[in-house]
């Protein structure tokens, strides 16, 4: 089940079962499935949507197909709620299977897909994967990139001053490391005597756009960056469910003990190109976590094809269900422009014609 903030990582009971291997690390038998089962669901959100970029029923799409791994594990183990006690999350717009597996209906992601009114996230005001939720700190993706960076440092002086072991998790892509705003989160997450609980995530999949990373970055690793800052850090294969658990584990571990930062890179795939402006056409050579997992669990013996196949068209049921009911939702009017626009504060008195008033 997604986490509810009341632990995060494998329970007593989970060290006892049986286990699936990846070189000498390991997950239960039933956290892997319940993996497994979250990135189905999540595939078959993301390629509902690509669908619905190419038919009419939504606008542009950008998504994670190829980062399903990673991200549902990191989203499994994030420290869930709503204040400086909890995880502060700045996300990009390949996080679509982290909010998932933290428990977010795929009928959110096919709204903001359609936009329409009734997306809880901007009420369709903005892009597909532009999640904003404040009940789990998830503080509002912007389409402008790596700037997350920069704003993450923030939200950790909070929780170093607050106390207690809730982290900043900021996530973003290996080209935009490129952007001062990276940089920047290096400087202020490191100040001496003023070290801050920020876990930065780069998902490294090998591409700005069009522009290949080799091409631009002479550093072996993005983490290497770090060494400059005294930021310790790891590459993880971000296309291996038990390797991305245990780098996750591992990283969150130092950041909430420490309270210092620290660096994880993972190396993922995109399989669907850069987004619906480059046609968002399946990429054949990009290694696929799902089916890789799928083997692995049935090698392991803890699944069998019948169940695997079964598991997909669940997922695609739900998913498609779930577009049914988002193809009869209202879409937004001109009336809802200004909602949400400004928090109410004594300036209304002054300006009363610049606040329309919350809903």
């Amino acid at each position: 089940m997604p986490n509810n903030g009341e632990a995060y990582g494998d329970d007593a009971v989970a060290l006892l079962a049986p286990k699936v291997f990846s070189g000498n690390e390991s997950l239960s038998c039933e956290r892997c499935l319940e993996i497994h089962r979250l990135m189905a669901r999540s595939r078959a959100m993301e390629e509902r949507m690509i669908k619905m970029s190419k038919s009419g029923q939504g606008y542009f799409w950008i998504g994670g197909p190829g980062e399903e791994a990673f991200n549902v594990c990191l989203g499994l183990q994030i420290k869930k709620g709503c204040g400086p006690a909890f995880d502060f999350l700045h996300f990009h717009y390949r996080n679509s299977a982290t909010l998932v597996a933290m428990g977010m209906p795929v009928i959110e992601s096919l709204r903001q897909m359609a936009m329409t009114a009734t997306d809880a996230h901007s009420m369709g005001r903005n892009f597909v994967g532009h999640f904003s939720v404040r009940a789990w700190n998830v503080v509002t993706v912007t389409s402008v990139i790596e700037v997350q960076y920069v704003m993450a440092p923030g939200t950790a002086l909070v929780q170093k001053r607050y106390g207690g072991d809730g982290i900043t998790i900021v996530t973003g892509g290996d080209a935009g490391t490129a952007q001062g705003d990276f940089a920047s989160c290096m400087v202020w997450s490191t100040r001496p005597g003023n070290e801050l609980p920020v876990l930065m995530i780069v998902t490294n999949n090998g591409y700005g756009i069009s522009t290949p990373a080799r091409s631009q970055h002479a550093e072996k690793h993005i983490i290497d960056r770090g060494k400059a800052f005294g930021i310790p850090g790891e590459v993880v294969d971000g296309n291996d469910p038990i390797a991305s658990w245990h780098g996750i584990r591992r990283a969150m571990a130092y950041c909430r003990r420490e309270r210092r930062p620290f660096m994880l890179e993972a190396m993922v795939s995109r399989l669907h190109g850069h987004s619906s402006s480059s046609g968002a056409a399946l990429v054949k050579d990009e290694p696929d976590p799902l089916p890789l997992f799928e083997r692995k669990l049935i090698e392991a013996g803890v699944l069998d094809a019948a169940a695997a196949e079964q598991v997909h068209e669940d997922a695609l049921a739900e998913v498609e269900a779930a577009l049914e009911e988002v193809l009869l939702e209202a879409a937004p009017t001109a009336d809802d422009i200004y909602k949400h626009t400004y928090a109410p504060s004594t300036v209304d008195a002054v300006y009363p014609e610049d606040f329309t008033g919350l809903p």
